[in-house]
């Protein structure tokens, strides 16, 4: 079994907004586009013209939520490993292949080592480890720690990819040890809250809850009518259909 380091130098991690978050699938995309081109074995696809399975480190499921008050909403939920500093995957890895680095405390296999056993996606309580039966050994969201360390990228584009390609701008990439930044403030400000606490494993990974729809409705005074009585083309539009 595999020991987790007592602290870490840093807290690499996600906030993402569920707010914010439209499910349009982009950051799944991105995410099997670089991890089958990049890091490690490329993510292998099963009977892709028949009956599709494959190895995806990034998934983004969708929920109609009723709130107590208002209007029911559909939550988009984006889900893949979350970091976290009492990581049970790494505990119960029998051949030491999963383990959390010290110098920015990301949870990584190595591949080489692992023996397929399954026994770190038994514990995850997230569902975040995939077996790909292709190459035989576990997979799991990295950060693109491929990305975020390359010097041969533009700087701006040294973060995972599903962050680089979000439209919406719903996933936020940073360091949770230092207090000042993004992640850090967004966290605070917005309540972000951990996935499943009473799990224990503090995930590093932090969602910021959907906010009421009844309350940031921008667009709802434009759309008052803007005249009583139709005029001009659209009273004779009116007019005529009324004949139909």
């Amino acid at each position: 079994m595999t020991a987790l380091p007592a602290t870490t130098t840093r807290q690499l991690g996600l906030v993402i907004d569920l707010d914010t978050c439209v499910g349009c699938q982009a950051c799944v995309i991105a995410c099997k586009g670089w991890n089958t081109e990049n890091y490690g074995a490329p993510l292998s696809d099963q009977d892709p013209y028949g009956t599709p399975s494959g190895t995806f480190l990034n998934r983004v499921h969708s929920y109609e939520v009723q709130p107590e008050t208002g209007s029911a909403q559909l939550v988009h939920f984006p889900k893949s490993c979350l970091h976290c500093e009492d990581a049970p995957c790494v505990t119960v890895c029998p051949t030491g292949a999963s383990y959390k680095r010290v110098e920015d405390g990301i949870v990584l296999v190595n591949e080489t080592d692992c023996m397929g056993c399954g026994l770190c996606a038994w514990a995850c309580p997230y569902g975040a480890r995939e077996l790909d039966l292709a190459a035989g050994v576990m997979k799991k969201c990295t950060l693109c720690v491929d990305r975020i360390y390359n010097d041969n990228l533009p700087e701006e584009d040294r973060e995972p990819a599903c962050v680089r390609t979000c439209p919406a701008g719903a996933r936020h990439f940073g360091d949770f040890a230092d207090p000042d930044s993004h992640v850090s403030r967004l966290t605070k400000e917005r309540d972000g809250m951990d996935l499943m606490p009473e799990q224990g494993t503090k995930p590093v990974n932090k969602y910021l809850p959907p906010r009421p729809r009844d309350q940031i409705d921008v667009l709802a005074p434009l759309l008052n009518p803007v005249a009583e009585e139709p005029t001009g083309f659209l009273r004779w539009l009116d007019k005529a259909l009324e004949r139909l």
